[in-house]
């Protein structure tokens, strides 16, 4: 039946389909799903420790046997895998630490496999915990040096990988880590442990309650040098491709709200796996605001996750993975 004029110019009713939550769920093009967040969590030594982190609510420094149950319990929020960071004994100029088999990471690796074989278990791989200046590289005359960095990025990778760890995720943004880590692991006979890169870190100001976590505040200068200047997108571009490129499985955008539009273009231009973490600023300023009772803090959480996966992340690390998993 041909179209009336009358019929041609009626407003199209959008609202039909938001009257109920019923219709609101059969359109709703983005979707979130627990299986799709990495639960990052922070180990120390000792037994039965379960400490705050004053700026960042709701996260602890674990010991072992503490992170095992953490994971234990994300596990049964229906979370698939941890992201674990270490937090060392001890700290010297080239962050040693990092690659020994005893440290708090290769233990957790260790325990969270024996009580969890189907959990997926990540590594940070940097060196800012472990240095006792702080920064993610061996310093010389003052100069974060790229390939002696990479030389020790290389031991605690593989040492990662030989207590267990499914994936490693060098964090550094030093040049050509992904390649050598990737010829180690093949060299080593770990051919299934994959990489997921820091592929696209920038330069953030967003990173402060992290480092009060992690102990890896930087004694002096800062980290521009080696992560990406916040005003670039093109530049992420050409790091996401060269860590393509020499072996990345999973390529990764750090910070994540603030950079939304680089999620966007590393996914529509290449396709791949692609993480994006929700970091320990961008947590904190919600949980700050959420007590001052500025805002709703569940549905701000649950919508800025959807904003990221709405932008391509199709993984999400995220300290809010927990409390997101049980309202989803």
């Amino acid at each position: 039946m041909p179209m009336t004029r009358t019929s041609l110019h009626l407003p199209r009713r959008h609202r039909r389909l938001r009257q109920s939550a019923g219709l609101r769920a059969l359109v709703r093009e983005t979707r979130l799903s627990p299986e799709m967040f990495i639960y990052p969590l922070f180990v120390c030594s000792g037994t039965g420790v379960r400490r705050d982190v004053p700026s960042m609510p709701g996260v602890f420094q674990l010991s072992v046997d503490e992170a095992v149950k953490e994971t234990m319990a994300a596990r049964g929020d229906g979370i698939p895998a941890v992201l674990l960071f270490g937090l060392p004994d001890r700290k010297d100029e080239i962050g040693s630490a990092a690659h020994d088999p005893h440290a708090p990471v290769q233990m957790a690796i260790r325990a969270i496999k024996d009580a969890s074989p189907d959990t997926v278990v990540m590594t940070d791989v940097c060196l800012c915990e472990y240095t006792s200046h702080g920064h993610c590289g061996i310093v010389e005359r003052g100069e974060i040096v790229n390939d002696a960095s990479v030389a020790e990025l290389v031991r605690a990778a593989v040492s990662h990988a030989e207590a267990g760890a499914d994936v490693v995720a060098p964090s550094d943004m030093m040049d050509g880590r992904v390649g050598a880590i990737r010829d180690a692991l093949d060299e080593g006979g770990f051919t299934q442990v994959a990489i997921m890169s820091y592929a696209a870190k920038y330069w953030s100001a967003l990173y402060g309650p992290f480092r009060d976590a992690a102990g890896s505040v930087p004694a002096f200068g800062d980290r521009r040098t080696h992560q990406m200047d916040p005003s670039n997108a093109d530049e992420a571009i050409r790091e996401v491709e060269q860590d393509i490129e020499e072996g990345a499985d999973i390529i990764m955008v750090k910070p994540a709200i603030t950079y939304l539009d680089v999620i966007a273009r590393v996914k529509g231009e290449f396709g791949y796996p692609t993480a994006a973490y929700h970091v320990s600023g961008e947590y904190s300023m919600i949980k700050a605001a959420a007590r001052n009772g500025w805002i709703d803090e569940p549905r701000v959480m649950l919508e800025t996750l959807t904003a990221i996966r709405r932008a391509g992340a199709d993984m999400i690390i995220t300290y809010y993975a927990r409390e997101a998993a049980r309202m989803l």
